[in-house]
Formats: structure tokens, sequence, C-alpha cells
């Protein structure tokens, strides 16, 4: 049997974590054998879990890059702007890549990844989990066989959810620009680059409008103070941080997104992060300028559209799309498939779900697909089980970055991957 693939994390919050647990559950297939993280609680527990050597454990991954080589792979999860450096410095030191979602917060820093990637010859996948859940596959399989004719057009909802808006994207790590990304980028990247493969032909251009509508201090309800533990009117605001925190803690939840604000949640430290941290902010007087909602229309070759709605104002939820074809229509919920066909008047309805509540579970099986097909290209040199590669992700990154500026610009504007 061959050796297990080593891997570095760099960056130790919940999805290098996360990621990482493959190998706790596949030791046979892949060991981790190195960390950078500044925060001392997160490094540590990534250390402790998986028994690496202490003069293998960093807190800037800068230290990690120049040291000799240690590891086939590295697993790049730190924040959107931070991603350039270490994916150019770790392609030049010789090691296999995987990289979080965005690639770069900007069309030049995804050029100058690629650019890295391709001169040092080396595996490279980013981190599009949508792409390798089993729904995806059953759904781009059943488009490949041709069971809905030649695809006309398509339609995706991203439900963001009313609270995760409110703790990601209003308070948290990506509610600003010029700390991460624009919102369709940080949080949408992922359904420009489903739609893509979808699709399976090059997009030509797009529009978009979108606005912060909610997320700001003209929509605060009368008597609203600056943060909900001494708000008087936060019983009957939704986005309420108590509300959100507190009763996920009451119901025994101390995972995503309760311990984003503590390490080791309990009501005391939950309730000190309320007082004292951006997480206990009110939602109507944050730092935040992403949109709550947007929409964005392409045209694709062969004079095909799709449609994509980004909104916070919905349950949490999984994207639901819509493809109409020539001979037939699917509609999927993320789990349930449903095709309607034209020719039989009938509707077959496929459940995907993988019954998994693993790492291989996580996005409907995304998670583990991905470490799946990361692993075994590193493993075996063979890159046909990386669905995300560097060329592909830089054409879908490109629709993202056109999208925003037709939504700044209020204009149509071409794709193109050429400069």
């Amino acid at each position: 049997m061959s050796s297990p693939v080593t891997l570095a994390v760099v960056g130790a919050g919940g999805r290098g974590s996360g990621y990482a647990r493959f190998a706790a559950e596949l030791p046979d297939r892949a060991k981790v054998v190195a960390v950078a993280e500044p925060r001392d609680v997160y490094r540590q527990r990534l250390a402790d879990t998986h028994q690496i050597s202490t003069d293998q454990v960093y807190t800037d991954w800068r230290d990690l890059a120049a040291a000799p080589k240690m590891a086939d792979a590295v697993l790049i999860c730190t924040q959107d702007a931070m991603h350039v450096e270490p994916a150019i410095a770790f392609a030049e030191a010789g090691y296999h890549i995987l990289l979080e979602k965005p690639m770069a917060p900007d069309a030049e820093g995804c050029r100058q990844i690629v650019e890295a990637i391709e001169k040092a010859g080396v595996m490279f996948a980013v981190a599009h989990v949508s792409r390798y859940t089993t729904y995806s596959q059953r759904v781009k399989s059943m488009l490949s066989d041709g069971v809905i004719g030649d695809i006309v057009s398509l339609q995706r909802l991203e439900p963001v959810g009313y609270w995760h808006q409110a703790h990601s994207f209003v308070r948290g790590n990506w509610r600003n620009e010029t700390e991460s990304s624009f919102m369709l980028l940080a949080k949408s990247c992922h359904d420009i680059d489903w739609i893509r493969y979808m699709m399976g032909v090059n997009c030509e251009a797009v529009s978009s409008f979108g606005s912060l509508r909610h997320f700001r201090p003209s929509e605060a309800p009368e008597g609203a103070t600056e943060r909900c533990l001494d708000c008087p009117v936060e019983a009957e605001c939704p986005y309420s941080a108590k509300k959100i925190y507190l009763g996920r803690l009451e119901q025994g939840q101390t995972g995503w997104p309760v311990d984003v604000l503590t390490p080791n949640p309990t009501v005391e430290s939950v309730m000190s992060a309320l007082r004292d941290g951006p997480y206990g902010r009110c939602v109507y007087a944050c730092d935040n300028d992403v949109v709550d909602h947007q929409v964005v229309n392409m045209r694709f070759a062969g004079d095909t559209t799709a449609a994509f709605t980004m909104t916070a104002f919905s349950e949490a939820a999984g994207r639901r799309t819509n493809i109409f074809g020539t001979r037939g229509h699917i509609y999927g919920d993320g789990q349930h498939i449903h095709h309607f066909d034209f020719l039989t008047d009938k509707t077959q309805t496929i459940d995907t779900a993988t019954g998994d509540a693993s790492i291989l579970g996580g996005h409907g099986g995304g998670d583990g697909g991905l470490m799946d097909g990361f692993v075994r290209a590193v493993a075996t040199g063979d890159a046909s089980s990386i669905l995300s590669g560097a060329r592909e992700t830089l054409e879908s990154h490109l629709m993202v970055f056109a999208a925003e500026a037709a939504r700044r610009e209020d204009r149509v504007v071409p794709v193109s991957v050429d400069r």
C-alpha cells in the first residue's frame, strides 16, 4: 500500500480544520504534518488533533514556506485577501495546492496565481465544493446524457438566509470589501462557477443589479442601540445577536456559527463576545458595505442564457435551480432532482442525499469529494480528478469580476479570459 499524501495546513479556522479532518478519517490516504496559524487556540487544536511535531507548527505561513519542503501539498485556507502571496510562495516551493475560494479578490491576483501554478507545474485545486457534490455530479451527468436535450436557459437562487447574512456579511469577516471582497465573490463565486460548469460553454457577457438595501443606519428601528445586549427593541428584531447566538447555545449548538465568537462556547464566553466583540453589534450600526441582494444575467455561447439571484432575505436553505432544455426541465434543491420529460409528460425524482455527517458529507458530499479528488490527484500524478483547476477557476472568477463591474457601472460587460 502506498504512503499517505502529506499535507500542510495554512489557516486553521473552520475551512482549514474541516478539510484536515479528511486525513483524520482516512489516515491511510492523507496525513497532516504541518500547520501555520497566528491564533494560538486554533493552531494548537489542529496540531493536537493531528499530532503534528512541534518543529512543524508555525504562527506565520511565511516561515513554513521558507523552511525545507515538508509535505506533498498545502491547504491554503486564509482570509480572501490573503491568498495570492502564499499561493505563489508555496507553488514556487514545489507544493501541490488546494486553495480555498475565492482564488483572489481581483482579476490580476487570479492571473498571478495561475501563472505561478503553471510555471511551477504543480497540482492545483480551488475549493469550489459545489462541483464535487453527489447532487451536482448527477445533474451534470444527466445534462451530458442529453436527458433534457440542448440547454436553453438556467435559473439559480442562492437563499443566503437572514441570520447567515447578519453573521458573516454584516457583523463578520466578509462584511467589508476592503477587508475581504465584494459579496458576489465572497459568497457566490461558488454559484457562478457552478453555472459555468453546468452550461458547459463560454460565457460571453453579463449584466447585474443589486445594492445594500436593508443593513444600514437608515433602516434601524426606533430606539435601537449600538449593541444587542442593551437594546430595548432587541426582542422584536429577527437579527438579534442574542437570538442568533445565545439561542443556538441554549439548544446545545456549540459549532458554527457560535464557535466563531469564541473557540470554547459557554454562556459566559458568548456573552463576553457579544458585549465587546463585533458579533454583538446592531446590524444597523456596523461598518458593512457589501450588498444584501443581487441579480446577475449571463449570455453564453450558442444563444443560451442564465440568471442568478443572491438574497439575504430568506430562510437559510440550499440553492435552488431550474435548467430548461429543448426536451425537458430539471429542477433541483441541492438534494432532490426533479426531471420532467416533454415526450412522456412524466416527472422522475432522484434523492441524492449522502446520509453522511462526516467531512465526507459536508456541503452535500462536496467537501469529501473535493478532498478525495485532490488527494487522489497528488497520490497518482493524474489531475483528472480535480474538477476546479486553475484555468477553469480563472474563467469563472472573471465572470464574477465582470458581473460586479456591470453592477457598479450599470452596463453590459463582455467576458474574456484574454487580458
